[in-house]
């Protein structure tokens, strides 16, 4: 790596270079298969006129990117505080475990698009049904991540916390939380993948004024097919920030865990 300049050399050592490379590749791909098959624009736009429209309006689609961001954080974050009291009880009883994990196998497997609408008629218009559908569509996904990693506490040094008498608050937060931050921080990348897309749809479907989703559900009521294909590929590049803020929060937080050695 001597003779790459400091900025291509920081980009490998952060395991950029290969996700990138395959974005171009698929890229490529996709504007072949439109050219070559001659697609509908509403069906399928070709990358470059997608760059188009992203750059005649940049405002706009960053803006409503910020909506949908900030929709994504809060639900994941409740979900988060939420699946770690729910993972702390089911990890420390077995009987809560094999009655809770049925249920948020329910949650995790129904299409959760056809109860967008009755959410949103329980809790009105505007943010809040958003908000809780990213939480509750993310909620077992990060759950089963939580008590699968707090089970996983090397067993010696529970039998220390055992022999001391510890609190109870003292082998969560010392013993079984830091357990299972490996376990969470996977997790997350998928908790991510499902509270971003239940964003999108959830904003439409909430009438919302601003963010993504409602970006392109008017678009697509009035068969704008640009502006409908900038707001999922803006969509999936938030999705990849996200993913590359987790990784670099992974990295931080698990400096002395195995997986980052």
């Amino acid at each position: 790596m001597t003779n790459l300049n400091p900025f291509m050399t920081r980009l490998i050592r952060a395991g950029w270079i290969a996700p990138l490379v395959g974005v171009v590749l698929f890229a490529g791909l996709w504007e072949a298969v439109v050219r070559i098959f001659d697609v509908r624009p509403f069906v399928l736009l070709a990358p470059s006129e997608i760059g188009a429209e992203l750059n005649a309006t940049p405002g706009f689609f960053f803006e409503n990117a910020l909506v949908t961001g900030r929709h994504m954080l809060i639900g994941l974050v409740i979900s988060l505080i939420v699946s770690i009291g729910v993972g702390a009880v089911m990890a420390s009883a077995s009987f809560i475990e094999e009655a809770t994990q049925p249920v948020l196998v329910l949650i995790l497997v129904t299409p959760w698009v056809a109860y967008v609408t009755s959410v949103v008629t329980w809790l009105g218009f505007g943010e809040a049904p958003i908000v809780f559908m990213v939480a509750f569509t993310s909620l077992p996904i990060f759950t089963f991540g939580v008590v699968g990693g707090m089970k996983s506490a090397d067993q010696s040094t529970r039998e220390v916390f055992a022999s001391i008498d510890a609190r109870r608050i003292d082998v969560l937060f010392r013993l079984r939380l830091p357990a299972a931050l490996p376990s969470i921080f996977t997790t997350a990348r998928f908790a991510m993948a499902l509270g971003l897309a239940a964003a999108y749809f959830s904003e439409g479907a909430a009438l919302s004024n601003a963010g993504l989703g409602a970006a392109g559900k008017r678009a697509a009521a009035f068969n704008n097919g640009p502006t409908l294909w900038a707001t999922i590929v803006t969509t999936a590049a938030l999705g990849l920030i996200g993913l590359g803020i987790i990784a670099a929060i992974e990295r931080t937080a698990l400096r002395w865990h195995v997986s980052q050695r």
